[in-house]
């Protein structure tokens, strides 16, 4: 791998430099080829050879300059003070095949000065989802940290019950969160025009050749986190804690903890146990990200040149990036043209299926079957049950909506129609069912449907022979989602 351990030589207030604490008689979970493949992770022999003793935390290697970072953030809107790595650290930064920035970032690592009333350690059910997850995402196209493997210990872990410990090497382009600068803020303010120097630098490169490169990055950051919240959305993603300290520079998905897949369609699903007042809620996140950015982007005032008008600037695109990249999505799941008739059906159908409380992922993928019905039989059969969930009203509904959709759908390219639902409507998203059934029989020491569903979500737009029943089933109508502790 080519390293490049490039944080540890910032100031040293902003980390804690410290070994991983070992697991107890480590054991593989799953590793991720086409990680590995694309950090040359693969092609070290050291590191293949002793991968599970480095995520175990038994092995460093000497490349390898682990360290805490401190941080801090709003929580549930409200200030935290000092957070920071309280189980995790950050290994090694290294160029992927890319020359893209990757950190890699063991979670499960033991006590740090940042572990706060925490134990430092991660159970295997939180690993095994935010392992599948961040592939899951990734696999979708979006945005997202991933992981290079996770394993699975002897070491036990009090939550609500006595877990089995286990720890990931997470992978994602930046571990810098809005709650970097909110630290660095509040306790060494001194240090925010060297910090944010090399943010561009590293991140942001290409904001150098602005005539104002500060303001030029952050328009950047906002930017991407709106086409990410945008992302989240089309595929009906719900973070469920977005906190300052959750959201990453880079606009990439970081921190899964109470996520979920929407299953049936409510947009005010809350699915997050902790969250009592439905602050993160799926409908909510486009206006939690904007907030979180509101909040972020004053304290660069302290740089000079940055002005709050300035910054007035920097934020107003979120809204218009957002909209633009979440209306051109929706119609591509349409296979319709961005304009305002195919918005006007885009909208009516998530009324309809708000209405009716019908699957989010089944139901966008059953239009295939409505559109080339002969040539798509796994979503007409999802059409037929679609249809048949529907009241005698909804089905007058449903009737005069589709004679629209069709009328507007051969208006332009059939063909090119197709191609977009396909490509924009998956088959498979990781529901709370198949982590569940996974999760069960990895604590039974069984780690085939792991390695079952990871490979589901390796091509999550193609329907698949490995696929079962579950894998595509919603709950019933009667019975709601349900939330998704924190504790992990």
């Amino acid at each position: 791998m080519r390293y490049q351990n490039t944080y540890i030589t910032l100031d040293t207030r902003l980390y804690h430099e410290q070994p991983p604490t070992p697991l107890d008689n480590p054991r593989a979970g799953h590793f991720n080829d086409q990680v590995a493949q694309q950090l040359g992770w693969i092609e070290d022999k050291e590191l293949m050879t002793n991968w599970v003793e480095i995520v175990s935390g038994q092995y460093v290697p000497s490349d390898f300059k682990p360290l805490a970072m401190a941080y801090a953030g709003h929580q549930f809107g409200q200030w935290a003070g000092q957070l920071g790595d309280g189980r995790g650290l950050l290994m090694a930064q290294v160029l992927d095949n890319d020359d893209q920035p990757q950190d890699l970032h063991l979670k499960g690592a033991g006590l740090t000065p940042y572990s706060r009333m925490g134990d430092g350690r991660a159970v295997l059910r939180s690993t095994i989802r935010e392992y599948l997850c961040g592939h899951a995402l990734t696999q979708l196209g979006i945005s997202s940290s991933n992981a290079l493997g996770f394993v699975v210990s002897d070491t036990r872990v009090r939550r609500e019950r006595i877990e089995t410990g286990a720890a990931l090497m997470r992978v994602a382009d930046s571990h810098i969160r809005l709650g970097h600068v909110e630290w660095i803020a509040s306790f060494a303010p001194d240090l925010l025009d060297t910090f944010t120097d090399y943010m561009i630098d590293t991140y942001y490169p290409e904001c150098r050749d602005s005539d104002a490169p500060v303001a030029a990055f952050l328009t950047a950051v906002v930017e991407r986190t709106a086409r990410m919240i945008a992302d989240w959305q089309l595929i009906g993603f719900a973070h469920g804690v977005m906190n300052t300290d959750n959201l990453s520079i880079t606009g990439s998905t970081l921190d899964f903890g109470p996520f979920g897949f929407m299953e049936r369609f409510n947009p005010a699903w809350i699915n997050n146990h902790s969250d009592h007042t439905g602050r993160y809620t799926y409908q909510n996140q486009p206006a939690i990200g904007h907030w979180n950015l509101n909040v972020w982007l004053p304290h660069f005032m302290r740089i000079q040149g940055v002005t709050r008008e300035v910054l007035a600037d920097c934020l107003a695109p979120y809204e218009a990036t957002f909209m633009q990249h979440y209306q051109q999505g929706l119609c591509r799941k349409l296979g319709l043209s961005h304009q305002s008739e195919s918005l006007s059906l885009a909208f009516e159908w998530l009324t309809l299926l708000e209405d009716n409380v019908l699957d989010y992922t089944n139901s966008f993928r059953a239009l295939l079957g409505l559109v080339a019905p002969n040539d798509h039989p796994y979503e007409q059969k999802l059409l037929i049950a679609m249809t048949a969930e529907l009241s005698v009203e909804a089905q007058q509904v449903w009737q005069e909506w589709s004679m629209r959709y069709l009328a507007q759908v051969e208006q332009s390219s059939t063909v090119q129609a197709i191609n977009d639902m396909q490509t924009n409507n998956p088959v498979y998203v990781l529901r709370n069912s198949m982590a569940q059934r996974a999760i069960t029989a990895a604590e039974q020491g069984q780690f085939e449907e792991v390695d079952r569903v990871f490979r589901l979500l390796a091509t999550p737009y193609d329907v698949q022979d490995i696929a079962t029943a579950l894998d595509t089933s919603a709950p019933a109508s009667d019975m709601p989602q349900m939330p998704i502790s924190c504790s992990s």
